[in-house]
């Protein structure tokens, strides 16, 4: 097997969430920056990140990083790069990318440039002139940076957040990569009450499910990788097992997930269905006010609407008053809101004893920690 250099984006703000997960599955981290992971692996590596990870947003090929400051320079070191270790002559290549702050700035001339660099670099090792791309997909990514070119070959396909339960959602649903990193960050275990009383289509109580039973995310889709040559073998069937003979389906936990929603609640349990995880969680249709509190410790965490998600600025303000109020009876748990409010703490009528940014998708939002005070 190849060594290979395999980047993993992520969502920003969950970097050592993500690289503590490489760890997990055996691989040393080489590269931790803002949006992404980077670690040495093979085939095996690329098979076993795509099917576990649960913050990641997919899993490339790192194929070469370079300064560019023309399209000159451009072109002659991508088609420095081995790009027939991989892509085959009659497999599908495409281009796309993006660039910031660079000399470069054109994407599209970007995208063509790559392009030929490429198809000249196969040409010169098949000895062909014309590639018909009726193959297997192997999706070419670029980033510019500053003037630093960094290529990539994508062996996902969807990203690794359409975990394949969630075919269709509520309106501004919250990404599963970001919700398994706030449960995460919660330090929540399996061992305690956990409840969602803004559960929408029930994302955050069953990848609390998935990740408190150790069911790999991945395990029931597919990825685009799975087509090429190099994986023409046994290694995605083989990962997948050893991910199925690490579950521990019979741990007992306490999940629960409400909304005022009745459609939210219905397609709620059909996603923990597609999931395999109803049997774990209990959802049912309530006002935030009226959700009975934890006997004892527990965790509460939600994602509730804020100004650009579903409601007017005056009802969310509302809103996060009733939930103060609300969360107050909640003495022995931990509270963990997700919001791009800026002024949430004024209204929910506390500060936070812990702050941390996050991103849905390009919304930046905090992730508001309340904490049961010590007793003794």
């Amino acid at each position: 097997m190849q060594r290979l250099l395999l980047t993993v984006p992520c969502p920003l703000g969950t970097e050592s969430i993500t690289a503590h997960q490489v760890r997990q599955l055996g691989y040393e981290t080489t590269q931790v920056v803002d949006g992404s992971v980077t670690f040495e692996g093979d085939e095996e590596a690329i098979a076993l990140a795509n099917i576990n990870l649960r913050s990641g947003e997919r899993v490339l090929i790192k194929m070469g990083e370079f300064k560019a400051l023309s399209f000159t320079e451009l072109f002659d070191n991508v088609k420095k790069l081995p790009w027939e270790n991989f892509i085959g002559k009659n497999d599908t290549f495409p281009v796309k990318g993006y660039s910031l702050k660079s000399k470069l700035f054109s994407v599209p001339d970007c995208q063509s440039i790559i392009k030929k660099a490429v198809v000249q670099r196969l040409s010169e090792k098949y000895n062909v002139s014309w590639f018909e791309e009726t193959g297997p997909l192997y999706r070419i990514q670029f980033s510019i940076m500053k003037d630093i070119v960094t290529v990539y070959i994508d062996t996902t396909g969807a990203p690794l957040y359409k975990r394949g339960y969630r075919a269709e959602g509520v309106l501004a649903p919250l990404r599963e990569t970001l919700a398994f990193s706030m449960i995460d960050i919660s330090r929540w275990r399996g061992d305690r009450p956990f409840i969602d009383p803004f559960c929408g289509s029930g994302t955050i109580p069953v990848e609390a499910a998935l990740y408190a039973l150790n069911i790999a995310p991945g395990i029931n889709r597919s990825f685009e990788c799975e087509k090429w040559d190099m994986f023409k073998n046994d290694t995605f069937k083989y990962a997948r097992e050893e991910a199925r003979d690490n579950e521990e389906r019979d741990n007992k936990i306490e999940i629960y997930g409400s909304d005022i929603d009745p459609d939210a609640v219905s397609l709620a349990i059909s996603n923990a269905k597609k999931a395999g995880v109803a049997d774990k969680i209990r959802f049912f249709k309530a006002d935030v006010k009226d959700v009975r509190a934890f006997s004892d410790r527990g965790i509460v965490m939600c994602n509730p609407p804020y100004g650009e998600r579903l409601m007017d600025k005056k009802s969310v303000e509302r809103l996060y008053g009733v939930m103060g109020r609300k969360f107050a009876e909640y003495e022995n748990a931990s509270k963990l809101i997700l919001t791009s409010y800026e002024d949430f703490e004024k209204f929910f009528g506390k500060g936070a004893d812990k702050k941390r940014k996050l991103y849905n998708g390009m919304l930046k939002c905090n992730l508001y920690m309340y904490f049961p005070e010590k007793k003794g």
